[in-house]
């Protein structure tokens, strides 16, 4: 019998991924239909036990408070499920007949799910709703100190999983986990893709271990609340955010910038927030509480209540106390409260501008938040559009508490647990993940053209109607106000003297017919368009010499086209809503989705630059 715990943990993760392949083969098979019983069975299971796992989450790692932890279960077992609910993402996904291509999801297979401590159950519900609706196998490694509440969320799941039809051991948890188990888990041959949640060092083992990984960086969320704010909504939004499960949400407020002519009303809103606010004193001790080696947070102060901080800090704050605030004066290692600090403790800052305050909050996020999330709270729509433009985050929350809007709660991004970071913080992906990242697309793709066939050769152009022609642009000037006499037939010869719209549409008749002349005598290669100068002679025909002059060049300017680059579904519905045409051209990118809805309408329109 083997005692040595990394070894107990290795050997349980190759029967454990053996286990999960096996049954991997059987639900790979499963119908889009198939997999969204499994979906739904298991979502209604996690909201059955959303308060006894939250419950169980609280007593385990003392971490958070349970009635947070409930909403962070109900998120992934409700709104998730609802968010996906119709998605395809096995079997044919989408058909494009014009360019006869067809495409496949296929699963990845094992997904190895690296749980947290901080929100092991409710990263347990979404990660193995996701494995499930892209049609994988999951095994689940809980935190050490969070395996007993880890394990017992993937029991509840794995029951409700069988009875929909799922074949046994699709849903596996490590009950012996360790670092070097884990390790095994994410480096086994048959794991397909890591979803690795947990502390720096083991994303980037994650990323180092030749699988392909979905992995987010750390959390360090500014927020702008601007002089156009609704100042009491503002602050209510901020203490609801960072009060939500005691700040165990990477993605929770840790310093709001401000304008300076703000302060004092803003600390009374804080304080009717029940916020307790420091003194300088007080502010030290946190910093020196809070952290060890520089801006690493001390596990024993993560996810704990405002008493308890405080109590750890040395000074007392009211029961009823919602948030911890202290005003700092900067960003950086000499300010550590401008760092990421995952228990209810809020840092002010506050500048003498919006430029000012711009600067700092970039600062803050290259402080050990890049790529992650920042919030503003405004009405004034032009600083909230520079705010997003400029933040180096990719997700830009407007007046929303950040955990709650970054999860998709309150905002409609994708509902997730995994918020990528993007390339800037080291991450695959900026998205917040969900079942698409977890498939693979295949695309059957018949012949339609020959690699050596050479272009064909323009066509002739239709012989032109001159008389339509004429009638055609005598209707485009009389519409716009120039009075014109004549059929369009042929001129005759030396006409007496007339009046000037006689003279105009002689112009007229001359333009049409270098049209057609020009049009006949290079039919391959049309003439450039002439600049738009329609011109009509202010003199009589009968002051004009014998021969008739080369009138100036004149031509009808065509409407204005706008050839569009790219082309998405949210674009055709809009044209529709619109009554309007898209025009797109050779190089335009339609996605397949924006052909299928436009179809019907016509709304795309090719047209040459």
């Amino acid at each position: 019998m083997l005692h040595d715990q990394d070894l107990v943990s290795v050997q349980e993760v190759r029967s454990k991924v053996e286990r999960a392949w096996t049954a991997w083969q059987t639900y790979r098979q499963f119908s889009q239909a198939q997999v969204d019983a499994v979906v739904e069975a298991v979502a209604a299971a996690g909201r059955a036990n959303a308060r006894a796992l939250a419950e169980m989450a609280v007593e385990e790692t003392g971490y958070g408070n349970v009635e947070d932890k409930v909403a962070k279960n109900m998120l992934n077992a409700d709104i998730l499920p609802r968010a996906i609910r119709g998605m395809k993402t096995v079997g044919v996904l989408r058909e494009d007949p014009e360019k006869k291509v067809i495409e496949i999801g296929v699963p990845v297979g094992v997904v190895a799910a690296i749980c947290p401590t901080t929100n092991p159950t409710s990263t347990v519900i979404f990660k193995t709703i996701i494995s499930l609706k892209a049609g994988n196998a999951v095994v689940l490694s809980p935190h050490p100190r969070a395996r007993r509440c880890t394990c017992a969320t993937a029991a509840v799941l794995m029951q409700a999983a069988t009875a929909a039809g799922a074949p046994e051991g699709v849903i596996q948890c490590l009950d012996q986990s360790t670092l070097e188990g884990t390790k095994a888990l994410m480096t086994h041959p048959k794991t397909g893709v890591i979803l690795a949640t947990g502390g720096s060092g083991m994303v980037r083992s994650a990323y180092s271990s030749g699988k392909p990984a979905f992995g987010v960086g750390p959390g360090n969320v500014p927020i702008l609340i601007d002089t156009s704010a609704p100042l009491a909504e503002a602050v209510e939004k901020v203490v609801s955010g960072k009060s939500f499960d005691y700040g165990t949400v990477c993605s929770s407020e840790q310093t709001v910038v401000a304008e300076r002519s703000l302060r004092e009303a803003m600390l009374a809103e804080f304080k009717r927030a029940k916020a307790y606010l420091c003194s300088d004193a007080e502010r030290a001790a946190l910093e020196r509480t809070l952290f060890t080696g520089g801006t690493t947070v001390r596990a024993e102060c993560v996810g704990q209540s405002p008493r308890k901080i405080a109590q750890l800090a040395g000074f007392p704050v009211p029961e009823e106390t919602s948030i911890i605030v202290a005003e700092i004066g900067g960003v950086g290692k000499q300010h550590p409260l401008s760092a990421e600090k995952l228990s209810p403790v809020l840092a002010l800052l506050f500048v003498d501008s919006f430029d000012a305050a711009l600067e700092a909050c970039e600062q803050i996020l290259h402080f050990g938040g890049l790529g992650h999330t920042s919030v503003i709270h405004a009405t004034d729509e032009a600083r909230i559009r520079q705010f997003g433009a400029r933040m180096p985050s990719f997700r830009v929350l407007v007046n929303t508490s950040a955990p709650q809007g970054s999860v998709g709660i309150t905002t409609n991004v994708q509902p997730s647990m995994t918020l990528g970071c993007g390339a800037m913080a080291g991450n695959i992906t900026s998205d917040n993940v969900g079942p698409q990242h977890l498939i693979n697309i295949k695309r059957i793709a018949w012949n339609v053209k020959k690699a050596e066939e050479p272009a064909p050769p323009a066509a002739s152009p239709a012989p032109i109607d001159r008389g339509a022609l004429m009638a055609a642009v005598e209707r485009y000037l009389s519409a716009r106000g120039v009075s014109l006499t004549g059929t369009g037939a042929a001129p005759a010869p030396a006409p007496a003297p007339a009046p000037a719209a006689s003279s105009a549409h002689a112009v007229v008749e001359s333009v049409v017919d270098r049209f057609i002349s020009r049009r006949s005598a290079a039919p391959a290669k049309p003439a450039a368009p002439a600049p738009c100068a329609c011109s009509i002679p202010s003199k009589p025909a009968a002051e004009a010499p014998a021969a008739r002059p080369e009138p100036p060049p004149a031509s009808i300017p065509a409407p204005k086209v706008e050839i569009v680059d790219f082309v998405c579904e949210a674009d055709v519905r809009q044209a529709i809503a619109q009554k309007r045409k898209i025009f797109i051209g050779p190089k335009t990118i339609v996605t397949p989705s924006a052909r299928e809805v436009a179809a019907p309408d016509e709304i795309l329109v090719m047209a040459e630059r």
